[in-house]
């Protein structure tokens, strides 16, 4: 039956000869801590994308498989291999694969021929490349050329890959990448191929070893194994480790879309069956990687070109979770399947939630990349700063609590909601207070800019499920001491927050908090200065900005963000550099002194000099105090008492939602 709400998502697809149930994709990322060390997946590996088929995904892509670990070494277990111990690989993968098709989804495996110049230092020990070209990450590094030899081995490593899928009950392979600027892409890039042989100078030949395996894929395994292709279409590269920002002119020294349109055609004739298709590249990989600065499907216009120069299916991910968004791609004719990979960490059930008409439901990704690529750079395993139990889904799974408890929570932001959603789960009698009108804590005025939206989205999911789960939300209720007294509660989370700091400017009077701005309390009038480069200065700058307001930062480390940046780079080039072309003006290794009649005087400490900026108000950005007055208090005298949050230690959104799951999910 199919569903009455979007049913053109719901429709199935070939891809060769390969039937998809619906036109949702799990799409492809880094699987880290999902392998063993001998490339084999393991059992968390498994649990984690058999419940993205339990969710409905059609098709379910695991990504960055190597095909081989000798040209560019990788340390293991960071990624699976199947050629490096085949046997164990079937064994384990057939356990996945089995249970994936128990959903009626397929799956496909990305096979990958590695990161080339892109190599991210201490996980790639070899710095090779189509030439001689500079690393992305160590500039003082020179890549090592490939070999005609080596790369024959590659080929052939690929064809031994996909049949070690295809034994494993793998649908397909796809084939990683022309895209984003991994050794696939550098070899079809004149700007990083200056080959003379078989595998550059013209498009076909730089070309060539994208298209010979393929071939060499399909004589292996038949000309029915679907292969498909994570190919981009632009590149986005203004120079060496500079990328073009939204609306940007700038002349592309990687792929242009012109020649990208000519390469789709190539590929399609060399006999892949589909397109995973994108924009970007490491050197600017916040198209890559989108963070919420971006537009939401910010890859259609350039898929829908993609669709039209192609006749094989079209894949499109790139914060493509709105269901509206994704149906209305589709009918327009500008992808053919959506693919989810953020999305699906944040929430496994978006398919059947929106065949359900149960969309409303959905848990929103922020697009923060704190619990997925962030950790990943990291050497950390994926997992979701929103969920959790994203990449852990069996250790971390709810279970009924075998003794129900009275438990009170104080304070409403993201800790104590989930800390009550998870406690009401399990089947506790859950009582949330706070002292303010709306649940949220500090959250309510960091969603408030247009490209936070999915914040304030999280808190609405919050209070819908803290309405399903029966949990009592007290308002406008201060907690004391005494009150634990009165109520005698089992259990008792403080999650009382924290606050933003404050201090005196000598001569200044509109001197506010961010939050303050950003809900509307205080006007920052049209010139202010922002004290303070960390992440919230620098989205209230960028907000400020937007309107067309003046905005200046001043910070007092060397760089914006170096104290309080996000984990992914993606997020924070991207937002550094939109502060830079849309002209605020940074003062670093500076600070405030005063201000006069002539405006803040700010002093700069590497010339010992001083610099006066005419403004309408001070905005203080300098972070948080946790709350913590209450917990101290009671500390001593309530036998069952726990602390999270901010409350505990200032942190960010991830870190107060795990804080709280873990708690809560022991109580």
């Amino acid at each position: 039956m199919r569903s009455k709400h979007y049913p053109n998502l719901f429709e199935p697809i070939k891809i060769g000869q390969v039937e998809i149930k619906n036109r949702y994709m799990l799409a492809p990322m880094g699987p880290g801590g999902f392998c063993n060390a001998d490339g084999s997946f393991n059992e968390r590996g498994v649990e984690f994308y058999v419940e993205r088929a339990r969710g409905g995904a059609g098709l379910i892509m695991p990504g960055v498989t190597k095909v081989e670990n000798d040209i560019e070494p990788c340390e293991l277990p960071m990624m699976p291999c199947p050629t490096l111990n085949p046997v164990n690989f079937i064994k384990t993968a057939r356990l996945m694969t089995e249970r994936v098709h128990s959903y009626d989804s397929k799956i496909f495996l990305q096979l990958s021929a590695g990161f080339g110049r892109v190599g991210i230092p201490g996980l790639v020990k070899n710095a090779i490349g189509p030439s001689e070209i500079p690393h992305r990450w160590m500039p003082d590094v020179t890549c090592r050329a490939l070999t005609i030899e080596e790369i024959r081995t590659y080929i052939r490593k690929f064809a031994d890959a996909a049949e070690i899928c295809q034994k494993a009950g793998f649908d397909g392979v796809e084939i990683h990448a022309v895209h984003e600027g991994y050794l696939l892409d550098q070899f079809a890039i004149e700007f990083f191929n200056r080959r003379t042989d078989a595998y550059g100078g013209t498009l076909e030949k730089r070309l060539r070893f994208a298209t010979d395996i393929v071939k060499a894929i399909k004589v292996r395994c038949g000309q029915d194994f679907p292969v498909t292709l994570r190919y981009s279409l632009k590149s986005f590269i203004k120079d060496w480790l500079k990328g073009g920002l939204p609306g940007e002119k700038f002349d592309e020294k990687g792929r242009d879309i012109k020649e990208g349109i000519e390469a789709a055609k190539l590929l399609e004739a060399a006999g892949y069956d589909a397109l995973n298709g994108d924009v970007g590249s490491y050197d600017s990989w916040y198209w890559s990687h989108p963070p919420m600065y971006q537009d939401k499907g910010l890859y259609l216009p350039y898929n829908e070109i993609l669709k039209q120069a192609v006749d094989i299916p079209v894949i499109t991910a790139g914060r493509m979770d709105d269901p509206e968004l994704a149906s209305r791609a589709i009918a327009e004719g500008k992808t053919d399947m959506i693919g989810l990979g953020r999305p699906l960490l944040a929430d496994a059930e978006i398919p059947n939630k929106v065949r359900a008409g149960r969309a409303d439901t959905i848990r929103p990704c922020l697009s923060c990349q704190e619990g997925c690529m962030g950790r990943l750079a990291k050497y950390t395993m994926i997992s979701c700063a929103v969920n959790p139990a994203a990449g852990r889904e069996q250790d971390y799974a709810l279970t009924p609590a075998l003794r129900k408890k009275n438990v009170m929570i104080v304070g409403g932001g993201v800790a104590g909601m989930e800390a009550a959603r998870v406690a009401a789960i399990r089947g506790h009698h859950v009582d949330l207070y706070e002292a303010g009108d709306k649940l949220g804590g500090v959250v309510l005025a960091g969603g408030v800019p247009d490209f936070k939206e999915d914040d304030l989205a999280l808190l609405a999911w919050y209070e819908a499920e803290l309405q399903a789960c029966q949990v009592n939300v007290h308002l406008n209720t201060c907690v004391s001491k005494d009150t634990f007294s009165d109520l005698n509660p089992d259990a008792v989370i403080i999650a009382t927050g924290s606050e933003a700091k404050k201090f005196d400017i000598p001569g200044a009077d509109r001197v506010y908090t961010a939050t303050d701005i950003l809900l509307g309390h205080q006007d920052a009038g049209e010139k202010t200065l922002i004290i303070g480069g960390g992440l919230v200065g620098c989205e209230t700058a960028l907000w400020l900005r937007n309107q067309g307001k003046t905005v200046s930062i001043v910070e007092q480390e060397d760089a914006l963000l170096s104290l309080a940046g996000p984990l992914c780079h993606a997020n924070s080039e991207m937002l550094l550099e939109l502060l830079d072309y849309k002209n605020v003006q940074v003062f670093t290794r500076s600070r405030v002194t005063e201000q006069s009649g002539e405006g803040v005087v700010i002093h700069h400490q590497s010339t010992d000099s001083q610099t006066t900026v005419p403004v309408d108000s001070i905005i203080l950005a300098v972070g948080y105090d946790s709350k913590r007055r209450l917990y101290e208090e009671v500390q001593h005298s309530i036998p069952e008492l726990y602390l999270i949050g901010d409350s505990r230690q200032v942190q960010n959104i991830m870190y107060a939602i795990w804080d709280a799951y873990e708690v809560a999910r022991s109580l």
